[in-house]
């Protein structure tokens, strides 16, 4: 009798300790697959000015009539978020209203730029009815086809970070707060884009 309840209760501690490392091997695969799942920042399209390289400059006029330059040195040491958006595009109209949040939690001052191309009236219609309400009526806004040609873009909403020197810092398509963050990240780190750091340090540690 006593000899079975001996072995019961070793069976049982035998049990509990293969749960135990059951489990932890679960908690362990699961970090990993965190880890590769994690949003990476800004899809970065290798297409426009580089990163890295001095963006070419533009003289253009918002739809206020009032002059915007975007690109070359800012003397006031202003660093340009251009933002390329569409009235047709949902994304952007959700991200519109954190951008100011996200440019005023940044250590180093920045202005928002929004871009786009085509027909005046409808781009008015959206300033009106959607920017103002959710950055103010005074957000700069330029139509530029040859702008946009440019930096090549394709899809959006997608944003380009430009220091006060007007160098490209990181660029890339951004679907959430979190990549239109990645692009301040990038410049701080002082890397191309958050994608690529986790691209090589994921090759690193393959390679390892």
């Amino acid at each position: 009798m006593i000899d079975a309840l001996w072995m019961s209760n070793l069976l049982a501690w035998v049990a509990i300790v293969a749960l135990m490392l059951v489990g932890f091997a679960l908690a362990r695969q699961v970090g990993v697959l965190s880890e590769r799942l994690k949003p990476v920042g800004a899809l970065v399209i290798d297409a426009g000015p580089a990163v890295g390289s001095v963006a070419p400059v533009f003289e253009l006029f918002d739809l206020a009539q009032r002059a915007v330059r975007i690109g070359g040195i800012d003397r006031a040491g202003v660093g340009t978020l251009l933002f390329f958006v569409s009235p047709t595009c949902p994304i952007c109209k959700t991200l519109l209203p954190l951008l100011p949040s996200v440019v005023a939690n940044e250590p180093r001052a920045y202005r928002v730029v929004l871009a786009s191309d085509g027909d005046v009236r409808e781009h008015a219609a959206f300033h009106r009815n959607a920017v103002a309400r959710a950055m103010g009526a005074d957000t700069a806004y330029v139509l530029s086809q040859e702008l946009g040609r440019t930096y090549q873009i394709g899809k959006l909403p997608y944003a380009v970070l430009l220091d006060e020197h007007g160098v490209v810092r990181a660029k890339g398509l951004v679907n959430t707060r979190e990549h239109v963050e990645s692009l301040f990240e990038a410049r701080e780190a002082g890397i191309a884009s958050i994608q690529a750091y986790a691209a090589g340090k994921r090759g690193a540690a393959e390679a390892a």
